[in-house]
């Protein structure tokens, strides 16, 4: 296993919040996600609606919840070599903004926590969407791993 995952969910969630994945699907697309070698460990917090706007808030600048932020470790402050640790970082997940987001997008819950799980990784591991050519590369391998855990395109547009 690649990546072990610390999930931890918010006291926080309320009852229209709570229909979240259990850990062994976040495993199963971390896993797909993580492209090194070694073994890493990366932390996933499921959070509320109002924790999330506070995160977005504090990091981005962006008075409202979002779906995903992640927080890479930088490797100077990771644990010491002779610990055997590599900590890639944090992973914030909004449960309502994806449930919201999935039945907006005519998605399924899955498909969408997938994408979120995907991206999160990603992002962890030094991939950006900010520079069009970046954004190109990152989506492009997110719809390949995506696709290859049994998942369509998340980008494609969906007529309705």
């Amino acid at each position: 296993m690649p990546v072990i995952i610390e999930m931890s969910v918010s006291e926080s969630i309320e009852s229209e919040e709570d229909d979240i994945p259990d850990q062994s699907e976040l495993q199963l697309w971390a896993d797909k996600a993580c492209l090194c070698d070694d073994q890493v460990t990366a932390s996933v917090q499921i959070v509320s609606s109002s924790e999330m706007q506070e995160l977005n808030r504090t990091w981005r600048g962006k008075d409202k919840p979002t779906n995903v932020l992640s927080f890479p470790m930088q490797s100077s402050t990771s644990w010491p070599e002779e610990a055997g640790i590599n900590t890639l970082g944090d992973i914030a997940l909004c449960a309502k903004v994806i449930n919201t987001e999935a039945r907006e997008q005519h998605k399924s819950l899955d498909a969408h926590w997938a994408h979120m799980i995907v991206h999160g990784m990603l992002h962890l591991q030094g991939y950006d969407h900010i520079e069009e050519n970046e954004a190109e590369k990152m989506e492009t391998l997110e719809v390949r791993l995506l696709s290859e855990l049994g998942y369509d395109n998340p980008y494609r547009e969906i007529s309705g």
